[in-house]
């Protein structure tokens, strides 16, 4: 059962209206992606906004509300664990758990077996706490 159902609900509604920012471009050239990047040039007519019909730029207002920000999409913080005491500074009710990238298998047994003991959510277990890798 999902937490913060209402601020997910919430965040999901402002971002329904803002638009879809592509990358300046993007329709024209195979070899770019749609993903955003700041138009930097001088001369470049998005930044610029001189002519109508471009894609509006990434901007500070078009921001999701500021209890949301942060939140996992199942409602939950999302926390970067490294060791055993950064999990023990965590509430199970309201945190998750996501393993920095640089935990070997070892460690991360054992914060898993932690952390399922005091049921918290965990977002990248990649391993079980038995000790197969999944």
């Amino acid at each position: 059962m999902p937490i913060n159902k209402d601020k997910i609900a919430k965040r999901q509604e402002i971002k329904e209206h803002n638009p879809d920012f592509v990358r300046p471009e993007s329709w024209r050239y195979v070899r770019l992606q749609t993903n955003w990047r700041k138009p930097k040039g001088i001369d470049h007519h998005q930044r610029k906004q001189k002519s109508r019909g471009r894609p509006g730029l990434v901007k500070v207002g078009y921001g999701g509300p500021k209890d949301a920000r942060g939140l996992h999409p199942s409602g939950y913080t999302d926390n970067l664990v490294f060791n055993l005491s950064d999990l023990e500074k965590l509430d199970p009710k309201k945190d998750g758990v996501r393993f920095g990238h640089s935990v070997g298998t070892r460690k991360r047994k054992e914060i898993i077996v932690k952390a399922i003991e005091n049921k918290f959510k965990i977002f990248n277990a990649r391993v079980s706490a038995s000790g197969s890798k999944s």
